[in-house]
């Protein structure tokens, strides 16, 4: 698993690529905490090229709701394969967390 990170119109863009399981979770883990502590308000996620992912990936995420919605962080994913949207919708995470089909309605959901 790959991921890279950039500052894209006033949006924190992750990209992940590849497949996030419980060791490389670990990365995920780091740069969501990278974006929380450099203060950034809007964070993307794109999974446009996110093959799998495991129940520790998706822990990550859970891991950082309480704290994004405390400091009025917004974070969006955006191009969930209907795989991987299957995960999070099975889980209910679909309801916890803001997710989008485009970038451009991951941009939008951000700063609204």
């Amino acid at each position: 698993m790959e991921i890279s990170s950039v500052l894209e119109a006033g949006n924190y863009v992750i990209a992940i690529n590849g497949d996030v399981d419980a060791s490389s979770s670990i990365r995920l883990d780091e740069a969501l905490a990278k974006a929380v502590e450099e203060g950034q308000q809007h964070i993307l996620i794109d999974c446009i090229d996110l093959n799998y992912i495991s129940s520790a990936g998706l822990g990550v995420f859970m891991s950082y709701i309480e704290e994004l919605k405390a400091k009025n962080i917004r974070m969006v994913l955006f191009g969930l394969s209907d795989k991987v949207k299957n995960v999070f919708m099975v889980l209910g995470l679909d309801q916890l967390l803001n997710i989008m089909d485009t970038k451009d309605q991951a941009k939008q959901q951000s700063h609204g």
